[in-house]
């Protein structure tokens, strides 16, 4: 007879403790400086169409928000409704949304079937590797940065819980507005 242990909240202690370990390592280990006012680096993006950019290119006439996601992830889906309609809403101003994809190289007909399906305007982009989002440090899914005109990263966000759209809305619109004054103001 093969019985299966079940592991206590105390052997699993151990286990957990080493894993946040590694995570916050990481994040200092592979994670380029992409706070709030440094300067997005320019990578390029292999696009799921088949087409490539770099952030920079996709920076140069108005804001991107970016968001690492996967097929898997459930808070990822959930904000990408928003981010879509965010995407066509502000499209006249400028504004892109570019969703880096992060599934394995297998799962890239599952990508495009999924975006297909739900009929998505914004960018998609292929991180099989998980090079960028090891960069920008978006290995928690989803994370979202804003970036404003010219490459500097305005905003960051981890995780999607219901209601959290408004505040993502609220940084698009009030950098929009900033970009208005600077505009106006010269």
């Amino acid at each position: 007879m093969i019985v299966n242990r079940i592991p206590t909240s105390s052997s699993l202690r151990p286990e957990l403790k080493k894993i946040l370990a590694i995570l916050v390592a990481s994040h200092f280990l592979f994670a380029d400086n992409v706070d709030p006012g440094s300067t997005i680096p320019d990578i390029k993006i292999r696009l799921l169409d088949g087409s490539s950019t770099t952030l920079h290119q996709l920076t140069e006439d108005g804001p991107l928000m970016i968001d690492f996601w996967a097929t898997w992830c459930v808070p990822c889906k959930k904000v990408m409704k928003f981010l879509d309609q965010y995407h066509q809403d502000y499209s006249s101003d400028n504004f892109k949304v570019l969703m880096i994809n992060t599934d394995s190289p297998r799962s890239l007909g599952k990508v495009r079937s999924y975006i297909r399906s739900q009929d998505y305007k914004f960018h998609v982009g292929m991180d099989p590797n998980k090079v960028i989002s090891k960069k920008l440090n978006g290995m928690v899914m989803p994370t979202l940065i804003l970036i404003g005109k010219g490459g500097e990263v305005k905003w960051r966000h981890q995780g999607y819980i219901a209601g959290e759209e408004i505040e993502i809305e609220r940084q698009i619109k009030q950098l929009l507005e900033n970009n208005i004054e600077k505009d106006i103001n010269g």
